[in-house]
């Protein structure tokens, strides 16, 4: 039977194994994918190897693996990726006389993560990340772009594609902040056939120009305002040049988006003044700035969607978390403890089984439904990413502004 990748880096063991990741059990030999079972039958030549990546679109998808390549002349090659609060590496095995390296990977199906190539050619000290040549599949973040691996039975949500809906506009306000000592610029996103004599419900996104950009919020709107999956709404896109320093001490911020922000918006647009009704969201330090207004000025907004929030519950966790915004995030949580409960309040809380957030956020769930919040839980097999983020748009829109029993 053909050799495992595993295998090729000593041809002379035999092994019923192929190459493993992330703690998980070996697999089986007879996952490997048929292409590369092909490959492995005989002894590649360049003619062989150049066949078979031209035939195939990588990263090869079956259920439970994925299978990589590399081509060119290295002392390692490694794929990384972000989860588990680090940076996980994968080593690519060569195979014999040839410059194509090949990584059989064990992934959960329905999901995707984002990585990059690392190859050192020279020795320690001299590694190279670089994006999969071999991948078209890209995802764009605030730091640069990534590839995709998306596993078996994933497919990008219909409604982030574009579908030809009625589109929204945007517009820009300018808010003199107090708090902040500056002016503030912010986008505001007015769905389709705003009507200034009908009050909208209103969400408040942090870092929503970043939404916009990474995440496709504006088509995501589009499609969900048109299908009747989610009322027209009003969409402030705030944004800050400081997140990293201005979410966690929130106190600020707080103030800003309800004693400034949101009066701007009232002098401007139509807007329903039930609480019902307007709604915060936010991702990673976004979540954290989303709960702790919520809770800083109860009673303004009743629906809460934070994802992936960058949350502190467990204290002893710091002792891994030496960033100093960790320890601004657990006072955070801590002063939300001692808060009262709030007024009727929904809560949309979704995670990355990937992250190193993952139990923290279930622990919050748990934490708001204890404190009287009506909370709905989501998880997915996928990292810290704006596509993770986009995916779970639709559950948790629909969530804070779907109408409660007594509405009609």
């Amino acid at each position: 039977m053909p050799k495992t990748i595993a295998e090729l880096r000593n041809p002379m063991t035999i092994q019923s194994t192929a190459i493993v990741s992330d703690g998980a059990q070996p697999t089986d030999a007879t996952k490997m994918h048929p292409a590369v079972t092909a490959l492995l039958a005989g002894i590649p030549g360049e003619a062989a190897v150049e066949a078979f990546v031209n035939a195939q679109t990588f990263p090869l998808i079956q259920p439970g693996v994925a299978v990589f390549a590399w081509r060119g002349e290295a002392e390692r090659v490694d794929l990384v990726r972000w989860i588990h609060a680090g940076i996980d590496r994968n080593a690519f095995h060569r195979v014999p006389g040839t410059d194509l390296w090949l990584l059989e990977l064990e992934v959960e199906d329905y999901g995707r993560f984002e990585y990059k190539i690392a190859v050192n050619r020279h020795g320690h000290g001299h590694e190279e990340w670089m994006l999969d040549g071999l991948n078209p599949s890209r995802a764009g973040d605030p730091f640069g772009e990534n590839s995709v691996c998306s596993t078996y039975g994933y497919q990008k949500p219909d409604w982030t594609e574009d579908q030809d809906a009625p589109g929204g506009r945007f517009e820009h306000i300018t808010v003199e902040s107090d708090a902040f000592g500056e002016t503030r610029h912010e986008h505001i996103y007015l769905p389709h056939g705003y009507d200034a004599d009908t009050p909208y419900p209103l969400l408040v996104i942090h870092d929503g120009d970043d939404f916009v950009t990474y995440a496709g919020l504006r088509i995501a709107l589009d499609n969900l305002i048109a299908a009747g999956e989610i009322p027209p709404i009003v969409v402030a896109l705030s944004q800050t040049r400081d997140r990293m320093g201005e979410y966690p001490r929130a106190r600020r911020h707080a103030r800003y988006v309800v004693k400034e922000l949101l009066p701007a918006l009232e002098a401007r647009y139509n807007l329903t003044t039930d609480p019902a009704k307007r709604a915060m969201l936010g991702a990673s330090l976004g979540a954290v700035a989303s709960l702790m207004t919520a809770f800083r000025f109860p009673g303004y907004f009743g629906g809460l969607v934070l994802q992936s929030g960058s949350f502190i519950l467990d204290e002893r966790k710091l002792r891994g978390r030496g960033h100093p915004v960790f320890h601004r995030v657990a006072r955070v949580v801590k002063a939300v403890r001692r808060a009262p409960e709030l007024p009727a309040t929904k809560a949309f809380i979704s995670t990355g089984e990937l992250e190193g957030l993952a139990d923290e956020n279930r622990a919050l769930a748990e934490f708001l439904d204890q404190k009287g919040v009506d909370v709905q839980f989501q998880s997915a097999w996928d990292g810290h990413h704006w596509h993770n983020w986009r995916d779970q748009l639709r559950s948790g829109l629909m969530w804070v502004f779907q109408p409660t029993n007594n509405e009609s």
